[in-house]
């Protein structure tokens, strides 16, 4: 638990990543309040996710071959912004004299991206990044959970063109990314099978999946089965090791893979398809729009107090974390 003086009105506290290494690089300081330009918008947050994203780029635990870009994005010997975070849902404190559509007081979730700056009291945003008002349905704690996993799942299958009918296996279904990939296929009528261990298949069964393989005990890759889309969102695959496994026209998408796999040139008719995902605002309010609709579930593995939040790293750091992770504020 850490300690540090309050904050007055013209400054925050932040957790700023002091330099590339383990949750010891993380300290809790008082940093000067952003001031919203005209147009950007200032978010009080109440709740943040703490990702995988956050996580690498805190420790540089980069995909095979991206480690120099990642150093050349982030920082050569620490991180170029130093408060990491790239989701949050709060309340608007102030917004730029050219902002329209929000205003102080409005409950929002927005995606700061590679600006990161999250993990604050306050969030400064572009009103040209994803902000959208938060769905009544959700908490707070609830709406962080799905930008990070939300807006990569719906870009890759964006990608893939997945269509009502066609079959989809994802591999790692229970994190962020794939248990919104799960929900979001079974939304456009695809048939979903998932792979996840023995203790996450009931949810999988949940979120919609109308197959599960425990990886612990098969290799899909063995299965005789064939699906049009193959998505890897934990990088425990390859395009290789999956081409037996896509149909004649399939398509494997690298959501965490290596530099070589983003890079893989098709085999036949068949490709894989990789590379960042994009942060659109218009996903991102089909997500919220879907959410609450009630087609879209929010997965919580856990809530941490934001005083915490070193503790939260470490937790995704094991890799056994169930859907999101968040830190939440008074």
């Amino acid at each position: 638990m850490h300690t540090l003086a309050l904050p007055t009105s013209t400054t925050m506290l932040a957790w700023v990543c002091t330099r590339y290494g383990g949750t010891d690089v993380l300290r809790l300081r008082t940093l000067p309040r952003p001031v919203p330009g005209p147009r950007d918008v200032l978010v009080r947050v109440l709740a943040a996710s703490v990702s995988s994203a956050d996580m690498r780029v805190r420790t540089q635990k980069l995909p095979r071959g991206f480690g120099l870009l990642g150093r050349l994005a982030f920082g050569i010997t620490r991180p170029r912004q130093p408060v990491l975070g790239t989701d949050v849902a709060g309340v608007v404190e102030a917004v730029g004299r050219a902002v329209t559509g929000f205003a102080p007081g409005d409950a929002v979730v927005g995606v700061a991206g590679v600006a990161m700056g999250g993990h604050a009291e306050y969030c400064l945003l572009p009103s040209t990044r994803p902000l959208v008002h938060k769905p009544e349905r959700l908490s707070f704690v609830d709406a962080a959970c799905l930008p990070f996993g939300g807006l990569a799942a719906l870009h890759f299958l964006n990608k893939a063109n997945l269509r009502a009918g066609e079959s989809l296996l994802v591999i790692g279904a229970a994190g962020a990314v794939g248990s919104a990939m799960v929900q979001l296929a079974r939304h456009r009528g695809a048939h979903v099978t998932a792979v996840c261990s023995g203790g996450n298949v009931a949810l999988a069964r949940a979120l919609g999946a109308q197959a599960v393989i425990d990886y612990t005990e098969e290799d899909f890759t063995q299965d005789p089965q064939q699906w049009d889309v193959v998505a890897d969102t934990v990088g425990a695959s390859s395009f290789a090791a999956c081409l037996p496994r896509l149909t004649e026209h399939g398509r494997y998408l690298a959501v965490a893979g290596s530099l070589a796999q983003v890079l893989a040139r098709p085999r036949g008719t068949r490709r894989s398809i990789g590379g960042p995902a994009a942060e659109q605002p218009e996903d991102l309010q089909t997500l919220m729009g879907l959410a609450q609709a009630g087609a879209l579930r929010p997965v919580l593995d856990c809530a941490y107090p934001f005083a915490d939040l070193p503790a939260a790293h470490a937790y995704v750091e094991t890799g056994r974390k169930r859907g999101a992770v968040v830190v939440a504020l008074p």
